[in-house]
């Protein structure tokens, strides 16, 4: 598993570096999502997750969920097309699984994608350590134990 300036990146997992999204592909053509260790330490504690609703359509870029922190308020957005399938209600109702396990128990939604090259443009494997790496130097960002 890649660790960059203390930051968790699974290698199964696909990444949106820009949004600080992970996707993981799951059954019956579905994709799982969450935020990033990245995106949880930049919000330092998610205290409220609202996703949008199973059968909602999103378009690329366009939110399928927000989440606040003490600091922030803002959207968890997608990096393509598809339908909202399910929502975690677990991690909805406790966000504590959100902030200590992101990649696990504190995954958002299952997505169902417009199409089948969802992965196009996303961060992969032992690459995703590069293209972090990149983004934390040109934010001059510190990295997830000193966030």
């Amino acid at each position: 598993m890649p660790v960059v300036r203390g930051c968790n990146f699974p290698d199964d997992l696909f990444y949106d570096v820009e949004r600080h999204v992970w996707y993981a592909p799951a059954k019956h053509g579905l994709v799982r999502a969450g935020m990033t260790q990245v995106g949880v330490a930049l919000a330092r504690e998610v205290l409220v997750f609202t996703p949008k609703r199973p059968g909602t359509e999103f378009e690329k870029g366009r939110a399928f969920a927000a989440v606040e922190s003490a600091k922030w308020i803002g959207s968890v957005r997608c990096a393509f097309n598809g339908v909202v399938a399910s929502v975690n209600e677990d991690a909805k109702r406790d966000t504590a699984l959100i902030n200590d396990d992101c990649y696990g128990k504190g995954w958002m939604l299952l997505v169902k994608p417009a199409t089948e090259n969802w992965r196009e443009g996303l961060a992969a494997g032992d690459a995703v350590a590069a293209v972090y790496e990149a983004w934390m130097e040109s934010e001059a960002w510190p990295g997830c134990e000193k966030a």
